[in-house]
């Protein structure tokens, strides 16, 4: 009888093994909120097409979302509320009527896929709404600011690892693009973002 016992018990550890394997390499589920902040270049077309205006600046924001884990792989939803000091100025030659575009806050919502490479690590891509809060200007001042948000597409990847305890960490690419901004007093508009996060998931 103890050895039946034994061999049960030997075979029920066995068992238990991949399990528990499976478990280490399962993506991460549930609800999260996190800080992000990085790099953002500003590409900015005239209405014709015919002039470019680009700049940088650092970007910064929140996020939170909610992932449904499904073994090692998941999918989830995300809301974003970034904001940055980019400002494009076409060049003195440019005979349009607004002389550059800053851009302001970004607002993303939008839906998320990634599969687990390593135990504590997986990789995603995103895809989703994003709004720009932009302000174009004239440098003489001859036409007074138009301020509008635009609407966008926001698609890109990345990398999460899970760090010790609840926290998680992020480095992300993404791009944003925004068709006739200010009032289709410009033609389109692309934002390229690498960011870095950290976050909680609850």
């Amino acid at each position: 009888m103890k050895k039946t016992i034994a061999v049960i018990a030997i075979v029920a550890g066995m068992a238990s093994t991949p399990a528990l394997a499976q478990d280490r390499n399962a993506a991460s589920g549930g609800l999260y909120v996190g800080a992000l902040g990085g790099y953002e270049g500003l590409n900015v077309d005239s209405d014709d097409g015919s002039v470019q205006a680009d700049a940088d600046s650092v970007v910064y924001g929140i996020t939170a979302g909610y992932d449904l884990s499904l073994g090692n792989a998941f999918v989830g939803v995300e809301g974003e509320i970034s904001t940055s000091d980019n400002s494009a100025e076409f060049p003195g030659s440019f005979a349009g009527a607004r002389d550059g575009l800053d851009a302001d806050g970004q607002y993303y919502l939008g839906a998320r896929a990634g599969v687990a490479l390593t135990p504590g690590i997986a990789a995603y891509g995103k895809v989703g709404y994003t709004s720009l809060d932009t302000r174009a200007f004239t440098t003489a001042g001859s036409l007074s600011e138009l301020d509008e948000n635009a609407d966008g597409l926001r698609f890109g990847g990345g990398l999460q690892v899970q760090l010790p305890g609840p926290l998680e960490a992020r480095l992300e690419y993404r791009r944003s693009r925004y068709s006739d901004v200010a009032d289709s007093d410009f033609g389109d508009a692309t934002t390229d973002q690498v960011v870095a996060g950290l976050g909680v998931r609850f």
